[in-house]
């Protein structure tokens, strides 16, 4: 009788087990989705800084303009998404305020957006540039060319801790960097350029890396996109165009929302 009793209490609690300890046993259904709440989209340069020059154009006015409709389509067709700007006007905010932004803002993205240019005209073609050191000695002069940026800023010695944008040795220090994010910048890279490629006709010249200093302190996946060279004027003449300009944006926008499904396992 007793053997009897033992045992129907031990079934009943080994049929309370999963009602008791179910709250604590995690599976897919109770992990917390992952979703893209806020982007930083940052116009290169800027007021005093020109950026680049082509012949009839300045290279901040047409990132901002780009830059200005990337944010308005992530408005229009992601309200889920708040689009944050380092700038909206001719303003000059520093090289280290940029990413700051993002960080202080606790952004799931951060896009700089850029023009190229180069000594000769006959090079053209979009870039999408990640955080990293490979092939450092063949990218060195559009890597210096972009953090040279820093130089126009007062004091910049002391808030750069003597960091020397022209030198290679104070790339040293960007080795140390995190690579937690270093995949997902290079998908969303991929996707931009797969974009300018497929969709806007463009040449890639494809995803790169380099120790671009606006990337390097961000705290989240981050890209720098270069929509082409000034210096060439078939592409000086393309971006200048209000067409141009809109096919680029949006080329930068489905980027983002396919980037932004990808992650979010919305495929």
């Amino acid at each position: 009788m007793e053997r009897s009793k033992n045992k129907k209490i031990l079934l009943s609690l080994i049929i309370l087990i999963p009602f008791v300890f179910g709250g604590f046993i995690p599976n897919e259904t109770m992990m917390p989705s992952f979703r893209m709440k806020k982007i930083v989209l940052d116009a290169g340069h800027g007021g005093k800084d020109p950026g680049n020059l082509g012949s009839r154009s300045r290279e901040k006015n047409i990132n901002l303009a780009v830059t200005m409709l990337v944010g308005k389509y992530i408005e229009e067709n992601l309200p889920d998404v708040e689009v944050i700007y380092t700038r909206k006007d001719d303003s000059f905010p520093a090289l280290e305020k940029r990413p700051q932004i993002a960080n202080v803002n606790k952004a799931d993205l951060f896009v700089s957006i850029h023009s190229n240019s180069a000594p000769t005209k006959s090079a053209y073609g979009t870039e999408t540039w990640v955080m990293g050191m490979k092939h450092f000695d063949e990218n060195f002069d559009i890597v210096k060319r972009e953090n040279s940026v820093m130089m126009l800023e007062e004091d910049y010695k002391e808030k750069y801790e003597g960091f020397d944008p022209s030198s290679p040795e104070s790339y040293i220090m960007f080795n140390l960097m995190s690579k937690a994010f270093v995949d997902n910048s290079i998908s969303l890279a991929d996707n931009i350029e797969t974009q300018f490629k497929n969709r806007v006709g463009r040449r890639s010249r494809g995803v790169k890396q380099g120790p671009f200093y606006v990337l390097w302190t961000p705290s989240m996946p981050s890209v720098l996109v270069e929509l082409g060279f000034l210096s060439n004027t078939n592409e000086e003449n393309f971006l200048m165009s209000k067409q141009g300009q809109e096919y680029m944006a949006s080329a930068i926008f489905r980027s983002i929302r396919d980037y932004k499904n990808e992650i979010e396992g919305t495929n």
